[in-house]
């Protein structure tokens, strides 16, 4: 009996994988009827996920179970699936945030965290590959420790080529809590750039225009694309495989040797990575300073 215990136990994930998955279509608006854009959307157990467009709208493959959708703009929300639905309207709600305050100190300029050890030079790179009919969800970058109060200005990083058109990227700060390492988003809006399409290596400085207050603690910086020209991408899914060429629609970074994570899709688990794409981070370290920052609110989803 309790070999036949073990067997099931093994087999779930296989039976969890093989469900049927139902087709849900929808759009995403906040309160006002407005399109919510680059919502991450996901059922984070089962490693599915995606991101809506920049008009709220979204499709996802997912069997019976809560889909889950994250801004950081928004409250979370949730749908449960059931079956097949191509008019699915979601509704977000405004987060309640407090604003961050600062009382006195000194601070002066730093880096919290520096690109690492650019050790493979040339030769390779990390790649973001759109690849499939829900291509988005990919998440790398650095880690960072605050060990003082730290106010972020600029946030640098390094594109050696890019190959998808329309390209929309983000970056995420996400505070890293407990032994279990449960990531915490702590940005109060998005911070969206575009990259052009180009052979050539980009160079980013984003200076966010939201505060940024860092509280003492372990961060993780991370890139992600969020959109792409959609037209261009089902011209080339539609091409024969042998007609795809291997740099199309990818983006390309050089690899750094530092510490970071990797998540492969929207809303899904963190990995450890011995790899990062060489995210920077400078700001203002304060010091001696009393100092309720963005990471505050323990309510923040990953």
């Amino acid at each position: 009996m309790r070999i036949k215990l073990a067997s099931a136990f093994l087999l779930l994930p296989a039976l969890l994988s093989a469900q049927e998955r139902f087709s849900i279509k929808g759009r995403i608006i906040n309160e006002q009827g407005e399109a919510v854009e680059y919502v991450q959307i996901g059922v984070p157990k089962r490693e599915i996920g995606t991101i809506s467009t920049a008009d709220g709208l979204f499709e996802i493959e997912v069997p019976q179970d809560t889909l889950e959708f994250f801004h950081v703009s928004y409250q979370p929300a949730s749908y449960y699936v059931t079956g097949a639905s191509d008019d699915v309207t979601i509704v977000l709600h405004e987060q309640e945030l407090q604003p961050a305050v600062f009382i006195g100190g000194d601070t002066k300029e730093k880096y919290l965290v520096r690109p690492g050890s650019n050790v493979l030079k040339n030769i390779g790179v990390v790649s973001f590959a759109l690849r499939s009919e829900t291509p988005l969800g990919r998440e790398l970058g650095s880690v960072a420790n605050a060990k003082k109060p730290f106010l972020v200005k600029d946030i640098l990083l390094s594109i050696h080529s890019n190959h998808i058109p329309g390209c929309v990227a983000s970056v995420n700060i996400y505070r890293i809590e407990g032994n279990k390492e449960d990531f915490v988003n702590v940005l109060h809006k998005p911070i969206y750039f575009d990259v052009a399409v180009s052979n050539d290596p980009q160079s980013f400085d984003i200076q966010p225009e939201d505060t940024i207050l860092l509280d003492p603690g372990r961060y993780f910086i991370s890139f992600q694309i969020v959109g792409y020209d959609e037209q261009a991408f089902k011209e080339y899914l539609s091409k024969p495989e042998e007609d795809r060429k291997f740099w199309e629609m990818t983006m390309d970074f050089r690899i750094y040797l530092k510490s970071s994570y990797l998540r492969e899709v929207a809303l899904g688990k963190m990995d450890h990575l011995p790899i990062n794409i060489g995210i920077a981070v400078k700001g203002l370290e304060f010091e001696n300073s009393f100092l309720k920052g963005a990471t505050s609110s323990s309510e923040r989803m990953p």
